[in-house]
């Protein structure tokens, strides 16, 4: 085996080692759901008087984690392929596909319809 062949072979087993190292675990999903879920909420928010917006993030904010403790973690199915991570979730008649590889999540399928339903289902 030549110099390069093996210096290309040793790049890509640490490269797929280091995708390994940095698949995304239930908890990172939930943190990006929670993420996706405040964003969407910012977003509703706009067409409503200040101090309902505040409102409703305090209520967000409290309720998150029992949120999707109770409603998102119960209805996820990982996959879990070593170096990247299927997550499928059935949410309120709707399916969220994310893959995440590297530390970072990548939505395939019903992130935005998904999040929209989950933050009225807040209240």
């Amino acid at each position: 085996m030549s110099l390069l062949r093996l210096s290309i072979v040793v790049v890509v087993l640490t490269g797929a080692i280091g995708l390994a190292l940095s698949n995304p675990t239930m908890d990172d999903y939930l943190r990006f759901v929670e993420q996706e879920l405040s964003k969407a909420i910012d977003r509703m928010d706009q067409g409503t008087p200040t101090r309902e917006q505040q409102f409703i993030r305090r209520v967000f904010q409290s309720q998150s984690r029992k949120l999707l403790e109770s409603v998102v973690r119960p209805n996820t199915a990982r996959q879990n392929w070593g170096i990247l991570s299927r997550y499928e979730t059935q949410v309120a008649d709707t399916k969220v596909i994310v893959l995440g590889l590297g530390g970072w999540f990548i939505p395939i399928q019903g992130v935005e319809e998904a999040t929209l339903k989950i933050g009225r289902m807040a209240f």
